[in-house]
């Protein structure tokens, strides 16, 4: 399958750190600068090449993360996406800016 050259949209909902942390799901391997979230509608997932990408949220959209990592199966209900936070992340991301 050819990745698409332009953005692409896909609604989410943000999971409890918690419950992404179980023995069912990530094992403990979710840190507290990482958001689990799933897709909004059943089997939608982010997919290989969209790391980097920006999640986004807000009435005022903002970049609240960065996709990082998901499992070989995008849509595994037991393993969702996982980003980084940029708001947990902002000290950092500001001083390797400059």
């Amino acid at each position: 399958r050819e990745l698409s050259p332009t953005l692409q949209e896909l609604e989410v909902t943000v999971l409890d750190t918690r419950m992404c942390n179980n023995s069912r799901f990530w094992k403990g391997g979710i840190g507290p600068t990482m958001i689990c979230f799933q897709g909004l509608h059943r089997g939608s997932a982010p997919a290989k090449g969209d790391s980097g990408s920006p999640l986004v949220c807000g009435k005022r959209p903002a970049v609240a993360g960065v996709m990082s990592f998901s499992s070989r199966d995008p849509t595994d209900p037991f393993k969702p996406p996982v980003a980084i936070s940029t708001v947990k992340n902002k000290k950092w991301i500001q001083k390797t800016l400059r």
